[in-house]
């Protein structure tokens, strides 16, 4: 079907112009909320008529604001073009009712079964076969049928609730990525992207080092099917995942274009970005660069789930809001998290409390559960909702209301926290890519500790030591506003991020890098000098030989000592720097060193050469804070007591100390008389707090 021109979209930079122009909508749109709080709800899913008690139990637990639409294009255009929009208008006017927030989602990331039936061809065809019609989350994104009726969807759907006094703003698309995609059209677009990169195949071949196993390209048109050659060729195969990731960045751009003909200024965008998922929440998101495909946002958000009962330590919800916050560079969205969960999830009491609060702590202004009833049918069944299957109060409902309330009580106190963090970590989306195709593991095809596995080692070791972050990308250049840069894993990555990094440490900064940093450039080719590229100065150390531990122990460091190395060490020699640890003698590789400090310039550069235990990395956390100048917390608070802080809107300091544990703990309070917002009473200086099991204090400085 050819679109007429009413629907053709201009592919140009008004996206640019258009979210540049709504920056303070996000403001705005909370004018009537300090903190969003509420949940996702679907009247299609109901299995009988309750949608006045629900929306009467929503407002009774305190919520503000309800997601809706998003996983229900089938509902909504039951036959092409034929639009059904009777749940939403009723859903609507029930919010209006109740004085309820409206977020609408754009439902394109679960196609119709009529699109699939009629045009097959908008399932993605992966290395593994074509999707079959059922699951979400099954098409091309690039696909012209599906661009085509997405469109005419958007269209529709936007202009029936666009002037809807409850409707606040937007998501695009659900937990966007590419699926695996690789059919005929992405490569021939993947083709397009290297001619342009290379402009020959000549280069390409140079770059790429294609002519190992005669994998040599002599004309554009012999180009391969990347699946087979990106099997043996790292380079090739991680610059086909660099340019998936940016077929995202394109779809979200393109939903925004269209939303941003329709939205007033004071409706925001967002997208609910999620990460790495090991059963929950884990690490940095392979398919995605949410770096750049969060600049056509307004708000960024983020779908965030962890364990609960004892495995729940505050880690995933640390992370995702540090990663959200800095996106950028401002408050964000939770748009989804857990109230129950899986049944192994189910909260102990207190938990969604303390849960609620630590996403505020970390800049969040919105919270939003996943959802709100429990399903009677379907895969998401026993993924519980709020409510559990009879569809009536609960614990958890009514711990739930105790949240809304406070939010009410305390809102204008804690909302839009602003950060003024002085540790960041960098991580790259490009690095991880590479790490794959180059694992760490006893043979090159395994892989026992994945880019994510050192990421979260280094972030929830700086968690545990109430080190707040922020997170920076491989474009990040200016380093100036930090004191401390934490780098893991930085396996590929350009000369002149290399060279940055360099220049940071001379005028002055704090570096601690992983090992397999600065192995290759931005192609996956490894660099042709003595390790870490370009850095070997800086640190003070280099190293030719590595290998995977047999045995092996840490030695000459007291926070160290007798320290286990593990999954991949590094023969560091060095030259200016000062060894902190060495391997143990009996090892054979006793005269290499493990962990080095150097004084380079005006600045200091850490290089851990090997992996070893968390705990161990904690304790020598503090060894490198008190270098750089940095207080971690007060009284070194250590994990469970973990202590987020911030500046309000007012100007005044906010400290929360959360207790991630079954046990009481007490601490002392070593800030300035302030209000305690729990308890409601005045504080001074040597005040001791108690905290209960998952319980948490806040606390506002005069």
């Amino acid at each position: 079907m050819k679109l007429s021109k009413k629907f053709v979209l201009s592919l140009t930079a008004l996206s640019a112009l258009m979210c540049g122009s709504f920056d303070n909508s996000v403001e705005a749109a909370k004018s009537k909320a300090d903190i969003l709080f509420g949940v996702a709800y679907y009247d299609e899913y109901m299995p009988y008529e309750r949608l006045e008690k629900d929306m009467q139990m929503i407002k009774n637990a305190n919520m503000n604001v309800i997601r809706i639409a998003e996983s229900t294009w089938g509902t909504m255009e039951p036959s092409p073009g034929n639009f059904d929009f009777h749940h939403i208008d009723r859903v609507l006017a029930a919010a209006q009712k109740y004085d309820l927030q409206v977020v609408v989602g754009l439902p394109t990331y679960a196609i119709p079964a009529w699109m699939a039936k009629s045009h097959p061809e908008v399932l993605a065809v992966t290395p593994n076969g074509q999707y079959k019609f059922g699951m979400r989350q099954n098409m091309d994104i690039t696909a012209p049928y599906y661009r085509e009726r997405a469109e005419i969807m958007i269209r529709a759907l936007m202009a029936h609730v666009k002037d809807n006094p409850q409707v606040i703003g937007y998501q695009l698309d659900n937990e966007t990525k590419y699926y695996n995609v690789s059919g005929d059209n992405v490569q021939a677009g993947f083709k397009k992207y290297l001619q342009n990169k290379f402009g020959t195949v000549e280069k390409m071949d140079e770059v790429y080092g294609l002519n190992y196993w005669s994998n040599r390209i002599n004309t554009w048109d012999e180009f391969p099917d990347v699946v087979g050659t990106g099997l043996i060729n790292g380079s090739l195969s991680a610059a086909f995942d660099e340019y998936r990731r940016s077929l995202v960045t394109d779809f979200l751009q393109w939903e925004a274009d269209i939303v941003n003909e329709y939205r007033k200024s004071d409706q925001f965008v967002t997208q609910n970005f999620d990460y790495e998922w090991r059963g929950y929440s884990f690490g940095v998101q392979p398919d995605v660069n949410h770096f750049k495909a969060s600049k056509c946002l307004t708000v960024a958000g983020v779908d965030i789930y962890h364990p609960t009962q004892s495995e729940l330590t505050g880690h995933e919800i640390g992370f995702g809001g540090d990663i959200s916050r800095s996106l950028l560079g401002k408050n964000y969205y939770v748009i989804e998290t857990e109230a129950q969960g899986f049944p192994a999830w189910t909260p102990y009491p207190g938990q969604l409390r303390l849960q609620a609060f630590s996403h505020v702590a970390s800049g969040a202004d919105g919270i939003s559960y996943w959802h709100w009833h429990s399903l009677h049918n379907a895969a998401e069944s026993y993924w519980k909702g709020v409510l559990s299957h009879d569809l009536e109060v609960n614990p958890i409902y009514e711990e739930a209301a105790t949240i809304g309330r406070d939010f009410n009580k305390w809102g204008n106190q804690i909302a839009h926290l602003k950060k003024n963090n002085k540790v960041a970590i960098l991580v790259s989306n490009e690095a991880l890519s590479a790490s794959h195709k180059f694992p760490i593991g006893h043979t090159i095809w395994d892989e026992t500790l994945p880019y994510n596995d050192v990421f979260r080692w280094i972030y929830d070791a700086m968690f545990n030591c109430n080190v707040e972050c922020d997170i920076l990308n491989p474009d990040s250049r200016d380093f100036s506003k930090y004191s401390l840069i934490v780098v893991p894993y930085l396996y590929s990555a350009p000369d002149s991020l290399l060279k940055s990094l360099d220049s940071y440490v001379k005028n002055g900064g704090n570096l601690v890098a992983s090992f397999r940093t600065g192995v290759s450039d931005e192609n996956v080719k490894i660099y042709q000098d003595t390790l870490p590229h370009a850095l070997t100065d800086c640190f003070g150390a280099s190293y030719q030989l590595f290998t995977v531990p047999q045995n092996v122990t840490l030695t000459g460091n007291s926070a160290l000592e007798g320290q286990a190395v593990d999954n991949w060490m590094e023969m560091l020699v060095p030259k200016t720097a000062k060894v902190l640890a060495r391997y143990n003698d009996k090892s054979n590789w006793g005269k290499y060193a493990a962990v080095t400090e150097n004084n380079y310039g005006r600045g200091k550069a850490w290089y851990i050469g090997c992996h070893f235990s968390q705990s161990a990395l904690e304790n020598f956390i503090p060894t490198v804070l008190k270098s750089a100048g940095i207080h971690s917390s007060q009284n070194n608070l250590h994990f469970p007591i973990i202590q987020r802080s911030g500046v309000n809107q007012y100007g005044k300091n906010v400290y929360y100390f959360f207790n991630y544990s079954n046990d009481n703990q007490t601490l002392r309070y070593d800030y300035g008389k302030g209000k305690e917002l729990t308890d409601d009473k005045q504080i001074s200086s040597g005040t001791q707090l108690n905290l209960k099991a998952w319980d948490f204090k806040i606390v506002v400085e005069d």
